[in-house]
Parts: structure tokens; sequence; C-alpha cells
């Protein structure tokens, strides 16, 4: 598979994990009356899970083992766990940023590491033009 066709279907699996993500984020800290950054890493978890999922068997096509992959992928998605915190706080809580608009800026830049970690690391993919 070419790598612009695997970045695009990364990116179709993305706005399926986004729509878990903000779902729980806005319902978060809309309803539940949530600070943004912890109702963000809820919704990353829930994220993480439909991104797994899709992506192992959809964009990657892997036949690594999930015992393999699964440790692979939560090493990835730790440090984007980290990452969502510090962008958030940076963006929402310091430069006070609305929690929508620093939530699609940091989805941009955990959405660039994580192809590139995934693809390279998690599912074990070589690098195709």
């Amino acid at each position: 598979m070419t790598l612009s066709r695997q970045f695009t279907l990364f990116v179709v699996v993305g706005l399926a994990a986004a729509i878990a993500h903000f779902g729980a984020l806005i319902g978060l800290v809309e309803a539940g009356g949530w600070a943004p950054e912890p109702a963000t890493l809820v919704g990353y978890v829930a994220g993480g899970i439909v991104s797994y999922t899709l992506n192992r068997s959809h964009t990657y096509s892997s036949d690594r083992p999930h015992a393999e992959a699964g440790w692979r992928f939560a090493l990835v998605a730790g440090v984007g766990f980290v990452l969502t915190y510090l962008f958030m706080s940076l963006l929402h809580g310091w430069f006070g940023l609305h929690y929508l608009l620093a939530q699609i800026a940091t989805t941009g830049v955990v959405l660039v590491w994580s192809f590139i970690a995934h693809k390279l690391w998690t599912f074990g993919d070589k690098l195709s033009p």
C-alpha cells in the first residue's frame, strides 16, 4: 500500500476515533462540569480503543500478534496521552484558547506522532513512497 493511501486511511480511522474522543470531551465538560484537561484524557482513551481496532485491521493490515502490537500501541498511545495533556494545558490552561480549538490543534500534533510511530514500530510496517 502506498504511503499516501495508508495516511488517508489513518486519517479516516482518526475521524472515527475523534468522534469518540470529542464526544467524551464535550460530554464531560458541558454535561459533567469537568475541566477540559482531565476530560480530554478520558476522551483520548476512548478514541484510542477505536484507533487500535480499526488501524490494526484496515490501515496497517498487521499480522503482528495482539500480545506484541498491543503493548507497542499502548506505549505510543502513552506518549500521545502525555502530549495531549501538555498541549491542552499549554493552549487552554496557559494561553486561554477555547478548549475545542485547543483540542483541534492538539489532535493535529498527536496525529503526526501517532501515524509515524505506529507505522514504523507498533505494526512493523516498512516505509514506502
